[in-house]
């Protein structure tokens, strides 16, 4: 949305300076690469080859000037695209606009830098047309646009200006007089094709009775003095010639403006006695409010109940302005009845869902050029977008009917109701994401009245990627479904390293906080929190394994880990995998022990405090799950010397030996197994990552070279050679 600062029509003085010393800058920089004529005349010591380089710099110095120029002057959003499009055809001729036109349409838009590049309009391909720019015509034979149009009164520009409907109405309705006469006056002309557009009985009613009809009709599309398109402020409301009644300015930030929802199409043709705006459609008076429109639309009958249940009546009478996506009763039917009875008796999640449904300001459908995230009164966005014609709500085309107008906003009518996920349960936070497997896996263990009621709670929901393969429910797998739901409604924002998480299953969940990552056990938080009515979920990378023993439980538990555990009792290390401090260990499977030599594994095992050095080289101090390791980690092991961990290819590695299996998880610490004894670093690659370069810094005289030396190399004489070089010496 448009912020207010965008509106003013002059810079800030901080802006103006920095446009000027931008200004300045540039100027400096091209006065620098100016040809100089006395080096030009000894072509002999400067190649053609450099010239151009130099000329080529020059170009696009002053195109950058240009772009320069552009922000600094242009007053508003439309004179910025219009400054752009002039830039973008200057190459066809003087006073040449570059514009784009939708294929297979006669839609056409001054350009800004993302449409240039994008080369669409609402998900349409665009052809790039050039014409002349407002105020501007051809001459034959000669190019561009280099004659400023003749000014002459309203009536004879809206021919000059090919609305030649609107020119024909305004003299069968008596009209002609006022509008070549004395005066200032602002015409919002409708085009050829809006004239057209309009249905059969309104265009018959209207030219039917040219005296009062028609004429009162153009009456409102006039405003009783001059107004250039950067006086057409956003959000304001001018007075119109017909009974005073209002007509609704928008000057959006993208460069389009619009009148009562109608696009400008062809701003500022000037006359001698106003001024002409060329619109896109024919508009209407309007005098009735937001609350107005919707009570006399039976289509909107569930909407009206809904929004006085909820006290919206006051907020739509009001003068503020909004932009309504109102669902029809059609969109309420398609919800499932004891949803919608669940929303429409809980004045909470009544509220959040009309509260989505409404923008602050108004938002007309000719405004929308690409898809853009706009916040609602609910305090989430919607991302209001467009494909060709139609107008889309987060990617769907669920407008029906659009710019239905009123004194404080603009409605626009779909056909689907929009449920925010403040007004959802923690079941339906989860239907239709990446976590439907545990979804259908959390309500087959028989939870769906915990997940559908209105107690406190927080799902801990593993992506669909972590179940291998179609998991079958058992006792098992329902206890531990029953772990992944936390007592309490929890924000990840909230949790701290070292939190403790209670569980439905009565377990306590740790939290651990790492520079990358935010986990829960061995599961780390994979998306955004998803904040339902009562619950929220929270969605995980992993299936979530709480901890059921100590480190040397885990070993002992796993037939992998024998000769390992055989070891730690050799090193008299059982009491310190036993006891409460935390500990991570990457512990050798029985593989590693079998790559070793036997010789060299029965002295090992034979020596203890070798045993102990090398079994500690394994083992770090705190808690580090994979989640938590990220490109590039040293740390300390017990036996002193740092271990270098990192990621590759979803592997986890500690000094370059890979993690076979992670995160097996101890009320103590982290098991990860690895099937290598994992060895020291070299000590000279350890010396340079860990402190710098294992050389000596050079000192500054070391570095001191012979010029004469220097002054043979190949790159010093390009550079005395250079344009540059010579013009240091001239200004000395």
């Amino acid at each position: 949305m448009l912020s207010d600062s965008s509106l003013k029509p002059a810079a800030s003085s901080t802006s103006v300076c920095a446009c000027w010393l931008l200004l300045i800058v540039l100027f400096l920089l091209l006065s620098g690469y100016k040809v100089d004529p006395g080096a030009a005349a000894g072509s002999a010591e400067r190649s053609r080859r450099e010239e151009e380089e130099e000329k080529m710099k020059a170009c696009v110095l002053v195109l950058a000037l240009s772009l320069v120029l552009t922000v600094c002057v242009a007053r508003s959003p439309f004179q910025t695209v219009l400054q752009h499009s002039r830039i973008r055809g200057r190459q066809q001729g003087p006073n040449v606009c570059a514009m784009q036109q939708v294929k297979d349409t006669g839609k056409k838009y001054f350009t800004n830098c993302k449409q240039w590049y994008h080369r669409k309009i609402c998900g349409k391909p665009t052809v790039i047309v050039y014409e002349c720019c407002p105020g501007y015509e051809k001459i034959s034979g000669e190019k561009g646009c280099p004659a400023a149009l003749p000014l002459v009164n309203i009536f004879n520009t809206l021919s000059v200006v090919g609305a030649t409907t609107t020119h024909m109405y305004t003299e069968r309705a008596l009209l002609r007089e006022e509008i070549e006469g004395p005066g200032s006056f602002t015409f919002f002309a409708p085009s050829n094709q809006a004239w057209a557009a309009l249905p059969a009985e309104i265009l018959d009613a209207l030219v039917s009775n040219v005296n009062i009809e028609l004429l009162n009709a153009l009456h409102y599309h006039m405003v009783n003095r001059r107004l250039t398109s950067e006086e057409l402020k956003h959000g304001s409301v001018i007075t119109s010639m017909y009974q005073d009644l209002t007509v609704h300015i928008n000057h959006y930030k993208n460069g389009i403006i619009t009148v009562n929802c109608a696009r400008l199409i062809k701003p500022d043709q000037h006359a001698t006695n106003g001024i002409v705006h060329v619109i896109d459609r024919v508009i209407t008076a309007t005098s009735s409010n937001l609350q107005t429109l919707i009570e006399i639309e039976d289509d909107l009958e569930t909407l009206r109940t809904a929004m006085a249940a909820a006290g919206f009546t006051t907020m739509l009478e009001g003068e503020d302005q909004y932009t309504i996506f109102a669902p029809t009763n059609e969109a309420f039917r398609k919800i499932p009845e004891e949803t919608l009875k669940r929303i429409l008796g809980d004045p909470v999640a009544l509220k959040d869902l009309l509260n989505y449904h409404i923008l602050k300001h108004i938002h007309c459908a000719e405004s929308i050029v690409s898809g853009t995230p706009m916040e609602t009164l609910q305090g989430t966005v919607l991302e209001v977008g467009c494909d060709g014609e139609q107008m889309t709500l987060n990617g769907k085309a669920i407008v029906s009917q659009k710019d239905k107008l009123g004194t404080n906003g603009v409605i626009h009518y779909i056909n689907e109701l929009l449920i925010p996920d403040s007004a959802k349960t923690l079941l339906e936070l989860a239907e239709g994401s990446t976590v439907s497997t545990a979804t259908k896996l959390f309500v087959g263990a028989g939870l769906s009245s915990r997940l559908t009621g209105s107690e406190a709670l927080t799902m801990l929901a593993p992506v669909n990627e972590a179940f291998r393969g179609s998991p079958t429910m058992t006792p098992d797998l329902r206890k531990l479904l029953t772990n992944h739901i936390l007592r309490d409604q929890l924000s990840s924002k909230s949790l701290y390293h070292g939190q403790e998480l209670e569980t439905l299953g009565g377990l306590k969940l740790r939290v651990f906080v790492y520079r990358n990552n935010l986990c829960i056990e061995n599961s780390c938080i994979a998306a955004h929190d998803k904040v339902g009515r009562f619950a929220s979920m929270f969605t995980v990378d992993k299936v979530l394994v709480p901890p059921m023993g100590t480190i040397m439980d885990v070993l002992k538990a796993d037939n992998r880990f024998s000769q390992l555990v055989g070891a730690i009792q050799t090193a008299g290390m059982t009491e310190l995998l036993n006891q409460q401090g935390v500990l991570t260990f990457f512990a050798p499977t029985d593989t590693a022990f079998r790559e070793m030599p036997q010789a060299e594994l029965n002295r090992l095992l034979r020596n203890s405090q070798q045993l102990s050095a090398v079994l500690r080289l394994h083992m770090v101090a705190g808690m580090l799950v994979s989640g938590g390791i990220s490109s590039h980690i040293r740390m300390p092991s017990l036996q002193g010397e740092k271990l270098e961990l990192n990621k590759r290819n979803y592997t986890a590695h500690v000094n370059k030996v890979p993690v076979v299996e992670a995160d097996l998880m101890a009320t103590n610490g982290v098991v990860h197994a690895v099937n290598s004894i994992i060895k020291s670093l070299p000590p000279k690659v350890d010396r340079e990552q860990a402190d710098g370069p294992s050389t000596q810094m050079r000192s500054a005289a070391s570095f001191r070279v012979d010029s004469r030396s220097f002054r043979n190399d190949d790159l010093f004489q390009k550079v005395l050679k250079s344009h540059s070089s010579r013009a240091m010496k001239n200004s000395q």
